[in-house]
């Protein structure tokens, strides 16, 4: 007898699994959709920003040249001053 009301609550249960499963897939197929054009944008996203990083990279590496050359000669002209 005990084994008879397992099986059937076994049953249920695998039923009541499919129920949800099925239900959940019915969800993912709207959802899947907009889940891949977002990550579709986000990709396409990481690649402008990449690319926007390594131009302001270059920019403040070139800013650092510039500014070292400018106080570098700033000093040199401050200096052939003070000998006059």
């Amino acid at each position: 007898m005990g084994k008879k009301d397992a099986s059937t609550a076994k049953l249920l249960v695998d039923q009541y699994r499919k129920q949800i499963g099925k239900q959940d897939y019915k969800k993912t197929k709207v959802a899947l959709k907009a889940t891949r054009l977002k990550a579709e944008a986000k990709k396409s996203a990481s690649g402008v920003r990449d690319t926007i990083l390594v131009v302001v990279a270059i920019l403040f590496f070139l800013l650092c040249v510039y500014a070292f050359f400018y106080l570098n000669l700033r000093t040199e002209l401050d200096l052939d001053v003070d000998v006059d």
